[in-house]
């Protein structure tokens, strides 16, 4: 029968099902973010049904909230300095231990010189928000 059918009428004939499958599609994308943030929605209205408009407008006010936390924290402004101000904290841990260290070697002495070359080079060159003097040997 479909067979005998134009194409205006096939596609007559398709649509419903077509538009049925789309509509399963978002009704099972909307549960499957209703789960994912199940704790979310629970903490701003619990014990309540949440419409499909809810849940989509609980998860892009989620969705922006946590675009912003990983704006402020990682941005490549922060990663440097956290990266600098640990070398720094490094080095000065690496001269202290040195430093105290008995007796000392020749290897030890030669460590410490670097390491107090290398810091005041860092301590120049990075913000001076990083900057300490340097540990004396």
């Amino acid at each position: 029968m479909e067979e005998k059918l134009l194409p205006k009428e096939k596609n007559k004939l398709r649509k419903p099902v077509v538009e049925k499958m789309r509509r399963d599609r978002i009704n099972s994308s909307i549960e499957q973010l209703k789960l994912l943030l199940e704790k979310e929605f629970q903490r701003h209205q619990p014990n309540s049904k949440l419409e499909k408009a809810d849940i989509l407008e609980m998860t892009v006010s989620y969705l922006k909230q946590q675009s912003q936390l990983q704006e402020q924290t990682f941005t490549p402004k922060h990663a440097e300095q956290d990266f600098n101000s640990g070398y720094l904290r490094c080095l000065r841990e690496a001269m202290h231990f040195l430093s105290y260290c008995e007796p000392r070697k020749e290897t030890q002495v030669q460590l410490i010189k670097h390491f107090c070359k290398a810091q005041m080079g860092a301590d120049l060159t990075y913000s001076p928000a990083l900057r300490s003097s340097p540990l004396s040997p």
